[in-house]
């Protein structure tokens, strides 16, 4: 089964993504690390029968389990404030993320102050996605689809 009403909003996150990007390169994270940011995200509306009171909202249960990856984005990314990772690259990273590597993951410490920086950036992004889809008029049909599912 498809995603139904999370489909309508693929052409909207490319707006969104575009319009938002000036605010990841003021963030402390780098175009690569928004991207992994981003995969453990799902987007979810509160209230969807009542488009007037609904809200597009960020589900990041997820985010706290990948945050120990962003130190594995590929060797010579440089991160906005000039340093470089010195990790191993997309295969280690890769192998990580799956459970390969040789390392004890379960040991990762999540940096808290992080984490509530990508929340916050997360649930900006959420309420830019809201405020296009109500813009482009939108909305309302994607809270019905929502609610139907």
């Amino acid at each position: 089964m498809s995603n139904g009403w999370r489909d309508k909003l693929a052409g909207a996150r490319m707006r969104v993504d575009q319009e938002f990007n000036q605010r990841v390169l003021d963030s402390q994270f780098s175009n690569q690390e928004w991207g992994l940011i981003m995969t453990a995200i799902e987007f979810d509306i509160e209230s969807p029968d009542d488009p007037e009171q609904a809200e597009m909202v960020a589900n990041t249960e997820n985010l706290e389990q990948i945050m120990p990856e962003l130190d594995n984005i590929p060797q010579g990314m440089a991160r906005p404030d000039g340093s470089h990772d010195d990790s191993g690259g997309v295969v280690d990273s890769l192998k990580s993320v799956l459970g390969f590597d040789d390392s004890d993951s379960n040991g990762a410490s999540v940096d808290k102050d992080e984490l509530a920086a990508a929340t916050a950036l997360v649930e900006e992004y959420a309420s830019e996605l809201q405020q296009s889809l109500e813009e482009e008029g939108r909305w309302k049909s994607v809270c019905a689809a929502a609610a139907d599912a």
